[in-house]
C-alpha cells in the first residue's frame, strides 16, 4: 500500500502579516520554520521511506520540503513544478486581507477567497509584485503565467500534472510527499476526495500539518488522517 503525504508549507512571512501571497516568493516566518521542523518529526515517526517528493517553484514550499528530507536523512533530490504553485491572487496580491474585506465587503471577499469559479481582478502587467516572483518562473512556457486565478483555474493545472507525473508513482506502490500550498492542495484534495464545487469552499488546509492519504491495492483512497491531531481540520469526502 502506498502513502501520499500532503504538506502545506509552514507559515510564511506574508501569512504572518495576513497578506494575499499567491505567486510572490516569500520565505517562511520563524513560526513557519518551527512548523516545518515539527512536520519533519511527525513524518519521521512514521518510519516510512519517502520514495519521491514534489514541490512548487516557491521557496516557502521548497524550504519546508528540504527540512523534512534532511530530518529524515533522505536524499535532497526532489521534483519542482510551477503547476503546483499557490493560486495566483491577481490584483489582490500583497494586500492586507482585513483591509481588503472592509473595502470590497464580506460577501465579495468570501467569493474571491473561497468560491470555485470566481477569480480576483487580474494583476497589472507592470505590478511591482511581479519582481517578487520566483526566478524559477523563467522556465515556464511563454504565455502560461496567469494574471489571476480562481480555484477552478488552479485545479486545471494541478490535476493534469498529478495524473501525468505523480499518480504513476502511487500505482507503483511508492510513497510520495508533496510540499505545496493551501489552494494547490485544496485542488488536489477536491480530486482525491471527490469534493463537490459547492463544498470545496469549506475545506481548510492547516500549515505545517502532514495529511497522510493511504491507497488500497486498487490504488483507491483508503484511510486518510492528519499526523498532528491537535491541529487537524475536517476532511471532506465525497460531498
Amino acid at each position: 500500500m502506498s502513502k501520499l503525504i500532503l504538506l502545506r508549507h509552514g507559515q510564511s512571512v506574508w501569512n504572518a502579516e495576513n497578506r494575499f501571497t499567491g505567486w510572490v516568493d516569500v520565505d517562511l516566518s520563524q513560526k513557519g520554520i518551527e512548523e516545518a521542523k515539527k512536520s519533519a518529526e511527525l513524518i519521521k515517526n512514521l518510519n516510512l521511506n519517502l520514495d519521491v517528493s514534489y514541490t512548487s517553484f516557491l521557496k516557502r514550499a521548497i524550504r519546508t520540503l528540504t527540512t523534512v528530507l534532511k530530518e529524515n536523512n533522505m536524499d535532497l533530490k526532489f521534483n519542482t513544478s510551477w503547476e503546483i504553485n499557490e493560486r495566483h491572487y491577481g490584483a489582490l496580491t500583497g494586500l492586507n486581507k482585513e483591509e481588503t474585506k472592509k473595502k470590497v465587503g464580506e460577501e465579495q471577499f468570501k467569493r474571491y477567497r473561497r468560491s470555485w469559479e470566481i477569480a480576483p481582478p487580474p494583476m497589472n502587467e507592470n505590478d511591482k509584485n511581479q519582481s517578487l516572483f520566483s526566478p524559477l518562473n523563467a522556465s515556464i512556457p511563454l504565455g502560461m503565467i496567469p494574471f489571476t486565478e480562481s480555484l477552478k483555474n488552479t485545479y486545471e493545472r494541478v490535476i493534469p500534472y498529478f495524473k501525468k507525473e505523480i499518480q504513476k508513482n502511487i500505482e507503483k506502490n511508492k510513497n510520495v510527499l508533496i510540499s505545496a500550498h493551501g489552494n494547490s492542495l485544496r485542488a488536489l484534495c477536491k480530486y482525491l476526495f471527490k469534493i463537490s464545487n459547492e463544498k470545496i469552499n469549506d475545506l481548510e488546509i492547516p500549515t505545517g500539518n502532514p495529511l497522510v492519504v493511504e491507497f488500497d491495492k486498487k490504488h483507491k483512497v483508503g484511510k486518510y488522517y492528519y499526523l498532528d491531531k491537535s491541529r487537524a481540520k475536517k476532511i471532506i469526502f465525497n460531498q
